[in-house]
């Protein structure tokens, strides 16, 4: 601050130079960039502290891109670099997928089968440490790099879970795994008619997994399908044209993207009849569904093809480009349209005049109210409405939250001990398997009982769980059970025949015709 004697006339000198700008007028692009670079030099002259000007420079790059939205980010080349490596296949991952939420790394999505999913990483839990260093500063793509290393090495993770006036602490190590671009993690039969297929990402081949898949389920007589979205982040905007295209009639309009250059403004449709236009559909989507998930769904249920049920998507439906930025080759990902879907819905959020912790408080929950205002109609005559995610035809119950001390539990073992114990005493033959699918209260004297006792003597936790919770603990250790008695493909019956979900889903075939039908 200046001294006393001094601050009449800077703020008279101040003054003097304000009244002179007005009277010029707007100052130009060139006297703003010279404003710019003067305070950055004034900064590394003055400042009490040392600073780079690398530090200051890709401090405001961060501020300029946070000013734009919640998405457009910048990408060092070495961060980039090690990107490419994890996808040719060079380092291995840990199944986390990152987004920047209210100034912290927040998970959006966690691959099935990954060291993630296994250790209870859940989508919201915030990424405090990485090997014992504090992630504050990092961006998300300086987290990511982190979290990617030589197969069957581990990192040390610290995440937080729940409100930030009362959190639980998660500490685990993550290893290493090679994770297959696959979109098609799981298929199988629900029932003699009915196929199942779990996408979990988008890739540039994935419309043929999903084709391969269908082929596969109807040569095992399904009649109808369910397509799960739940936790899928997106990915390649061009995959779910593809995959959209499988279901649709010749020249259906699938989505538009919508940007500022014209190069952007684009209509997708399809190019052909899709071979399973006729087979009964079902999608589930929840939360974690973003991105091309949304796009997908969305384009579905404009066009009545598909009964809708889940929770609301998480609300990101923007395109982003990679843009070189010299000398370094770094790169910046800038937002450069939006989807949207056939009857006119914008998908994303309303993020414009919102501080980002508000922006991520309406996350698969809902979108303001000048977003959802608006009707739009689907090819029936059908209701639906734009901004904050695809809300599904049908809404399913929250799944219980895994408390903190899950993910401990899991990191040292005694999930895997609890549950192998009993998995080697059980018969290996299939009477067994198809009891074990129903034998709930053993489940839970087995399994759940002995686990939690264990939570209690050793991490001393003292609130029991609820009953939601304690079914949700009670389905994932038998699950595991499954698995290591009769194998994988157990593992997937039981999942089938246990997850609240698909078991809701599966009671709307007969009403799904009615409820996509034109209201009366």
């Amino acid at each position: 601050m200046p001294h006393a004697f001094l601050r009449p006339l800077v703020l008279a000198g101040l003054a003097l130079a304000l009244v002179s700008r007005a009277a010029q007028g707007q100052s130009t692009s060139y006297e703003q960039l010279q404003t710019f670079s003067s305070l950055l030099n004034q900064i590394r002259l003055s400042y009490v502290d040392s600073v780079s000007y690398t530090e200051l420079v890709h401090a405001a790059i961060d501020g300029v891109l946070g000013s734009l939205d919640p998405h457009s980010r910048f990408e060092r080349r070495v961060d980039a670099e090690r990107e490419m490596a994890y996808q040719a296949g060079k380092l291995a991952g840990t199944g986390v997928v990152l987004d920047a939420v209210d100034d912290a790394l927040t998970v959006l999505a966690v691959l099935p089968r990954s060291s993630g999913a296994r250790a209870g990483i859940a989508p919201g839990d915030r990424l405090l440490a990485i090997n014992d260093t504090a992630t504050v500063g990092l961006t998300i793509s300086e987290a990511s790099s982190r979290m990617l290393g030589e197969k069957g090495k581990k990192v040390r993770v610290l995440f937080e879970r729940g409100p930030r006036f009362d959190t639980d602490s998660i500490r685990v190590q993550l290893r290493f795994d090679d994770i297959e671009a696959r979109s098609v993690s799981t298929i199988g039969m629900l029932d003699p008619t009915t196929g199942y297929i779990r996408l979990t990402g988008f890739y540039l081949g994935s419309a043929e997994e999903v084709e391969k898949a269908l082929k596969d389920l109807k040569g095992r007589g399904a009649r109808r399908a369910v397509l799960d979205l739940r936790g899928n982040p997106g990915g390649v905007v061009i995959a779910a044209v593809q995959i959209a295209s499988l279901f649709l009639p010749d020249t259906t309009l699938i989505f538009r993207t919508e940007g500022r250059r014209r190069s952007v403004n684009e209509s997708f449709r399809t190019s052909r009849a899709g071979q399973f236009r006729e087979l009964p559909l079902l999608v589930l989507l929840d939360e974690g569904s973003a991105s091309a998930a949304e796009a997908l769904a969305g384009s579905l249920q404009d066009h009545d093809r598909a009964l809708l049920l889940g929770r609301r998507s998480f609300g990101k439906a923007l395109m982003q480009q990679a843009f070189p930025i010299p000398p370094q080759g770094d790169l910046v990902w800038l937002t450069t349209g939006r989807v949207v879907t056939p009857s006119g819905r914008v998908i994303q959020r309303s993020y414009h005049g919102l501080k980002t912790a508000q922006y991520y408080s309406f996350a698969g929950v809902s979108g303001l109210a000048q977003d959802t205002l608006a009707v739009f109609r689907t090819d029936a005559g059908r209701e639906v409405r734009g901004g904050g995610g695809i809300v599904p035809d049908v809404i399913l119950p929250r799944v219980a939250e895994l408390p903190g001390w899950w993910g401990v539990a899991s990191d040292s073992g005694w999930y895997e001990a609890v549950a192998d114990s009993v998995a080697v005493l059980l018969p290996k033959d299939r009477g067994a398997e198809a009891r074990w699918a129903d034998a709930r209260a053993e489940w839970h004297t087995r399994l759940f009982e002995p686990f939690f006792n264990r939570i209690q003597t050793r991490l001393h936790v003292t609130a029991t769980p609820d009953t939601a919770l304690q079914s949700r603990i009670d389905r994932a250790l038998a699950y595991r059970v499954a698995e290591v008695r009769w194998g994988p493909e157990a593992a997937d019956q039981f999942f089938f025949h246990n997850s609240p979900d698909i078991r809701a889903a599966q009671g709307y075939w007969d009403r799904a015709p009615a409820l996509l039908a034109a209201p009366r």
